[in-house]
């Protein structure tokens, strides 16, 4: 069980996924605080707020302690029923900007691999060869 487990793990698959998730999760970092400290901003000051995730609805009963608080967070961990309409918003923001990055990324590799990938694609000499036997031998069969 250990070979076939070295085996596994020694495939270019896996160690593939391995570094795409972790460059994954960095990538996450720098979208997450893109989109928080650059992108949200923006977007709150054109539509008359600074900030998205403070946009709620509280559901719920409020701690005493918490009368009259707008800090979503605090509200959150203190277990009282929120609506965040705002978080979600940004969370969508995010979804878009990454979204968009990868069809970026995507749509240039697609234009860089196609060249190489013409070349790759034609058949090596001995399977053309032996389609041509093949086609030859159908039209022999066919026509007796």
């Amino acid at each position: 069980m250990i070979n076939e487990f070295k085996a596994f793990i020694a495939r270019g698959n896996v160690l593939d996924l391995a570094v795409a998730v972790i460059i994954g999760a960095a990538f996450g970092k720098i979208v997450t605080s893109l989109t928080e400290d650059i992108i949200m901003p923006v977007i709150g000051k054109i539509f008359g707020g600074l900030d998205f995730s403070s946009y709620f609805l509280i559901l719920g009963d409020v701690p005493a302690n918490l009368q009259g608080s707008t800090d979503y967070a605090a509200l959150k961990k203190a277990g009282v029923p929120l609506f965040g309409y705002g978080e979600f918003i940004t969370q969508t923001v995010n979804f878009l900007i990454v979204a968009f990055i990868i069809f970026l990324l995507v749509r240039a590799v697609n234009r860089i691999v196609p060249a190489t990938q013409a070349a790759a694609a034609e058949d090596p000499a001995d399977v053309v060869l032996l389609r041509e036997i093949r086609d030859e031998l159908k039209k022999r069969n066919g026509a007796a």
